[in-house]
């Protein structure tokens, strides 16, 4: 295949699944190690559909159903409500954001230096100089905006992009973690765990970039003495620092497990097990930190 065939490939919007052929099937195996050619027939056709179910992209959809018109001494401007629902099944987790127009326009302007040729029959609407708060030309905007936002995330490259995901979670993030640095963990909890199930929905290709927001999460959840929520929390963000060697926040996970297991009365044997081969490791320790030092640093 030559170079333009495969970045074509690349680039390629559609993203549907093929079977696995025999031999790549062969080489298919359960997260316990069991080679697929060790399965029966019903246990392979049922880790199929496991695999498919893994692997099967998800589909969203935005809504812009509302507005407000903010009015300061010095300014006025609209803030637009967003939400992202889940497609394909009822989603029961909607989180509703704002965003202003100039919140827009800095994503254009973002993707924009990385999307240029992806962004040609894409347009932002443009600002008006005129009429911006009659109720015609918001009505009519927020209608542009959520198609502005259905054609970028039509587009792989764009959805998946550090600017798009950041759109959705970035000031919110950024007001929790201030809470979180200023003690007030209750509020800092309510304003993560929204911000969690937007980056659930957006970042489904790439579950480390869940972490910062987990780890976060269960700082919050164990200075608030909610141990079990805790460590259901800590599971939930383990698997991923394994599996993308996330050094920065292993051991402060695994300590912070470890000592959410014995308060717990939990077991967690083969927890500290890990802890110590991670502290013991030939190249040194990973981090001196512990999770809280290092979920205080984000976003300062």
């Amino acid at each position: 295949m030559d170079s333009d065939s495969q970045l074509f490939n690349l680039r390629t919007d559609d993203e549907t699944t093929h079977p696995l052929n025999a031999e790549q099937l062969e080489e298919t195996s359960f997260d316990t190690g069991v080679s697929a050619s060790c399965l029966t027939t019903a246990e392979l056709q049922q880790h199929w559909r496991a695999v498919k179910q893994e692997i099967r992209s998800v589909k969203l959809l935005f809504q812009i159903p509302s507005t407000r018109t903010i009015d300061h001494i010095t300014s006025r401007y609209v803030v637009y409500q967003i939400i992202v629902i889940r497609s394909g099944s009822y989603d029961l987790k909607h989180v509703s954001i704002e965003r202003r127009y100039s919140d827009f326009l800095h994503l254009h302007h973002e993707l924009l230096q990385d999307f240029s040729e992806e962004l040609e029959d894409v347009t932002l609407p443009k600002k008006r100089l005129m009429g911006n708060f009659s109720e015609e030309n918001i009505t009519e905007r927020r209608v542009t905006l959520c198609d502005y936002l259905t054609q970028l995330y039509s587009r792989r490259y764009i959805r998946r992009s550090p600017a798009f995901i950041a759109f959705f979670t970035h000031p919110e993030l950024k007001t929790a973690y201030d809470l979180l640095r200023g003690g007030r963990y209750s509020h800092a909890l309510e304003v993560l765990q929204n911000a969690l199930v937007l980056q659930e929905k957006l970042c489904s290709h790439d579950s480390s970039l869940l972490v910062p927001t987990l780890c976060a999460l269960l700082v919050c959840q164990r200075d608030l003495e909610d141990f079990h929520a805790a460590f259901q929390t800590g599971n939930s963000a383990l698997p991923a620092v394994r599996r993308y060697g996330l050094y920065k926040y292993r051991s402060p996970l695994l300590e912070a497990m470890v000592d959410l297991g014995y308060k717990l009365e939990q077991p967690v044997a083969q927890l500290q097990e890990e802890l110590i081969r991670v502290q013991n490791s030939p190249h040194g320790p990973e981090s001196s930190m512990s999770l809280k030092q290092i979920v205080v640093q984000e976003f300062t």
